[in-house]
């Protein structure tokens, strides 16, 4: 692993260790506090996660300076019960340790392109708007649903001259998503907390990283966000839209692994039956149409 990548990781690791501790207080974690106001820290000190983790603290000091290179399972998993960890951060702390140590390095690798028979899925899909994403939130093919569903999105100035259409680049840099997201502000942390996740799977996607120094560079928003180190599944749940033609819309989502297919994601919206968020996806479908068959992006040639 080249020295600039071993810098990076070791700062990941140590960050993101460091936040996790921060966010604890002693009474949380069931210990006496000693001291009274004379802590210098608001959060756990290395020795009681030390002592939580049951490690000692040079060992643990020597973690949190990013050397998880050889951690065994029950190192992780102690510090994972010391740091209350969820299970998006327990899945990141192993991908950390993974690519600290070189015999477990997994190479990065994602496809680039759509196959025909998931654009036929799609076409499919006629009830429904679906799109397929990677992991950097490159909206890689969608139905006609799906384009008629993220128009702004789509639609972008940001994405006249440059492909490939991108959901994260939107939400930060273009100041139309602030319309189009009815709850920004949790479409943000989600959009960071998701790609946060991606490093530590994929630490050497160097698209990824290029994307992340870019929106880091353009956007305070951003930049304030990943220095809190979150991470987050994105499996299910509801985004909350302000369409321009139909309105605010809240709309259960799914998101599905392709596992023929790594790093995409199949994404797909399915309102409740008779609702309002029903209806409206119906006006939606009936004004734009919904014969056409699901395209690749914004047909503009996607970056790998």
């Amino acid at each position: 692993m080249p020295d600039s990548d071993k810098k990076n990781l070791a700062a990941e690791v140590r960050e993101f260790l460091s936040t996790r501790r921060a966010r604890i207080t002693p009474e949380q974690a069931g210990l006496p506090v000693y001291g009274g106001g004379n802590r210098r820290v608001a959060g756990l000190r290395r020795e009681e996660v030390a002592l939580l983790a049951g490690m000692s603290v040079d060992y643990y000091v020597r973690l949190e300076r990013g050397n998880l290179g050889g951690a065994s399972d029950s190192v992780l998993e102690g510090l994972a019960h010391a740091l209350r960890l969820d299970e998006a951060e327990r899945n990141h702390l192993y991908d950390l340790a993974r690519a600290s140590t070189l015999s477990g390095r997994r190479p990065t690798v994602t496809a680039s392109r759509v196959r025909p028979t998931i654009l036929r899925l799609l076409d499919a899909m006629t009830d429904v708007p679906a799109y397929v994403r990677n992991a950097r939130f490159d909206l890689l093919a969608a139905n006609a649903l799906g384009r008629a569903l993220y128009a702004p999105v789509f639609d972008s100035p940001l994405f006249a001259q440059r492909g490939p259409v991108n959901s994260a680049r939107f939400m930060f840099l273009d100041p139309a998503s602030r319309d189009f997201w009815a709850d920004w502000d949790k479409g943000a942390d989600d959009s960071v907390a998701f790609l946060r996740t991606e490093t530590g799977r994929a630490p050497h996607d160097k698209a990824l990283t290029d994307l992340i120094g870019e929106l880091t560079t353009r956007s305070d928003d951003f930049a304030r966000r990943w220095a809190r180190h979150d991470v987050k599944f994105h499996r299910s749940g509801v985004k909350n839209l302000h369409h321009p033609l139909v309105g605010d819309l809240a709309l259960p989502y799914e998101a599905m692994d392709l596992p023929s297919d790594p790093g995409l994601r199949l994404n797909f919206y399915t309102p409740e039956p008779d609702s309002r968020e029903q209806e409206a996806l119906g006006l939606l479908a009936s004004w734009t149409g919904t014969g056409a068959v699901a395209t690749a992006g914004n047909d503009r040639p996607a970056h790998d």
